[in-house]
């Protein structure tokens, strides 16, 4: 693992120190400073981001609720996708362990990559396990009651097709540098498989689009909404004052790019270290929550069954419960948005369909388990009745009520755990961007190095602006990734149906052997 450089670190904290001492001479004017900038941030992005927002999110009305139109273009893909290719997430995924675990890497041979197939799990699963599991299911069980939760695994489930076939792509059509460096991703799929496809032109206008929604993304949903959220939950476990986010920005600022400069193996190196012990402690204490309330786990799965199909005490009835079941998930998992594939065309393989099967474990792991652990504890706790308007208790603030509920200690360990995902995900974010970024303006240490800088005063700007900015762009940035993405995929799906069938029938010839 490359060391933190210190040098920013000395520079963030020293400004960090001198912000203090600033407050603890005059707290009344540094504290209205920081409220007017954080109040005109705010201001900038609601009345010259909005229209954006209300692009991306344009709604028909169903029955008593509005549908945005692409949670279900997400939605419906992932259920083309599935069929398409013979439901490959459930009747291989045998294969797909047995791949990350190392059954099928020769260990001696030199392929072109970065990172190991498990790295590139966890790289991916730091980018989706995060603030959506957390702040995202408390949003969506605010709104959609107990019922989305259903439609969350549901598209859980169904996404881990779409997101086979990205990455499948991701690594296929893949540039290698001359330093061995790999840049990989829709981008790259997209202008060179549609060529192939003898859709040059189109292939080059969905590329681009692409890249500069992934890097609207990545200082989005994947930077400023973190930020946003991390400094919300040392404010509520904590009691650090909410004017003073721009201080919980510079700090993580320091954080983040002291592992960002050292670039993909850098980022994995970390990943691969924090994605299990974040995970490990967030679903420690859930499991803890629900086997201390283990008489009420009948209860709780029946109201997400009821809620599913009748939406009771939810605005638009069931439709309401599946539009926030549906949206959160795809928030939370991003499959169909192109994201994934960025991090898992780095991995060292010869076999594109490899990685594809990896990356069917990440909508599982994020959405089916630990997305729905979220929302038991939260129906457990029984801090989210009806009638579901989010009138209440919503977001992250939900979701730590409702295990500090139990357990009040729990307060402080969810605190470290929203930290901890909150930086994971900040960390590869960081590198999907940068691709976008390099795709664009070309590769080279000078443009890399911008980029990174822009990021990290992104973070500050996310930790300082209110909540209901952050996430409304943070969602439209992400979401509108997928537009392009998936206009490809509809031309490519042939190009993966024919590489599975014949990397399956390796497997069964013993072509591609088995090492362990």
């Amino acid at each position: 693992m490359k060391k933190p450089n210190r040098y920013p670190i000395g520079i963030f904290l020293t400004f960090f120190t001198m912000s203090a001492y600033a407050a603890e001479g005059d707290p009344g004017a540094f504290s209205s400073l920081l409220t007017s900038i954080s109040v005109g941030v705010d201001t900038f992005f609601k009345d010259y981001l909005g229209w954006f927002v209300n692009l991306i999110f344009y709604s028909v009305p169903v029955g008593d609720t509005a549908f945005p139109l692409i949670v279900g273009w997400l939605f419906i893909a992932a259920i083309i996708f599935t069929i398409y290719f013979g439901f490959v997430q459930f009747r291989r995924s045998g294969l797909a362990l047995g791949i990350v675990s190392g059954k099928y890497s020769d260990p001696d041979a030199k392929e072109d990559g970065e990172v190991s197939h498990f790295q590139a799990l966890t790289t991916a699963l730091s980018g989706t396990v995060g603030l959506g599991n957390i702040a995202g299911v408390g949003v969506a069980v605010a709104i959609g009651g107990p019922g989305a939760t259903f439609w969350m695994i549901l598209c859980g489930l169904l996404g881990m097709a779409s997101k086979f076939f990205e990455c499948t792509l991701g690594v296929k059509y893949r540039t290698v540098l001359p330093s061995g460096a790999i840049s990989g991703g829709p981008m790259y799929y997209l202008r060179d498989a549609m060529a192939e496809r003898g859709f040059g032109g189109l292939g080059k206008f969905l590329a681009i689009g692409f890249a500069l929604m992934c890097i609207l993304g990545s200082l989005g949903g994947g930077n400023m909404f973190q930020a946003n959220q991390a400094h919300a939950m040392l404010t509520y476990a904590f009691g650090v004052p909410a004017e003073f986010g721009v201080i919980t920005g510079v700090v993580i600022a320091a954080l983040v790019f002291s592992v960002i400069v050292g670039g993909m193996p850098s980022i994995a190196s970390v990943t691969e270290k924090i994605v299990p012990y974040m995970a490990a402690l967030y679903l420690g204490m859930g499991i803890i929550v629900i086997a201390l309330n283990a008489g009420q786990i009948g209860a709780a799965f029946g109201a997400i069954f009821d809620g599913a199909f009748t939406g009771a005490g939810v605005v638009g009835g069931v439709i309401g419960a599946m539009i926030q079941g549906l949206k959160r998930a795809t928030f939370s998992n991003e499959a169909g948005v192109g994201s994934a594939a960025i991090a898992h065309s780095a991995v060292k393989t010869k076999e594109p369909i490899t990685e594809g099967l990896v990356a069917t474990l990440e909508p599982f792991i994020d959405t089916v388990v630990i997305c729905t652990m979220t929302a038991l504890v939260i129906t457990i706790a029984g801090l989210n009745v009806a009638p579901f308007d989010g009138a209440d208790l919503t977001g992250v603030q939900l979701t730590a009520a409702s295990f500090s509920d139990s357990i009040g200690v729990f307060k402080y360990f969810l605190a470290v755990a929203v930290i901890m995902f909150a930086f994971s995900t900040m960390i590869s974010w960081s590198y999907y961007g940068l691709k976008a970024w390099t795709y664009l303006f070309g590769e080279g240490k000078a443009t890399e190095m911008i980029f990174k800088i822009i990021f990290c005063i992104f973070v500050v700007v996310g930790a300082t602006i209110q909540f209901g900015a952050v996430i409304d762009f943070s969602d439209a940035a992400i979401f509108a990734m997928s537009i392009f993405n998936i206009i490809g995929l509809y031309f490519l799906m042939p190009i993966v149906k024919d590489e599975l069938a014949s990397f399956v029938a390796r497997v069964k010839s013993g072509e591609i052997k088995k090492y362990k």
